[in-house]
């Protein structure tokens, strides 16, 4: 009887062990990514034409156009670069009047 009681006392804290890895995972891992994730789709639901970004690519521009899941960014100051983009290309927004630090 005895190795019985021994055996289910190892696959009890075998049991717990899991839950603790498992809930550290979820709030050391999962959760601040969703959190970053639901951060970056505000940021991009929030834009608009006028706007000046910056990209993955590190090039800083303004918004002349969006559509569904495009962006038209200007980029010099010529105001003859204008690329067609993804939104999902753009890493930080700024509003007009409105400074980052």
């Amino acid at each position: 009887m005895s190795i019985l009681a021994n055996a289910a006392t190892t696959y009890g804290g075998m049991i717990v062990w899991l839950v603790v890895i498992f809930a550290f995972m979820y709030f050391f891992m999962i959760r601040p990514q969703q959190k970053e994730t639901k951060k970056k789709n505000a940021m991009i639901a929030s834009l608009e034409v006028g706007d000046t970004v910056l990209t993955t690519s590190g090039f800083y521009g303004m918004v002349i156009d969006i559509t569904d899941d495009t962006v038209i960014v200007e980029f010099g100051s010529n105001k003859n670069c204008r690329i067609p983009m993804q939104k999902a290309a753009v890493s930080m927004v700024e509003k007009p009047g409105e400074k980052t630090e």
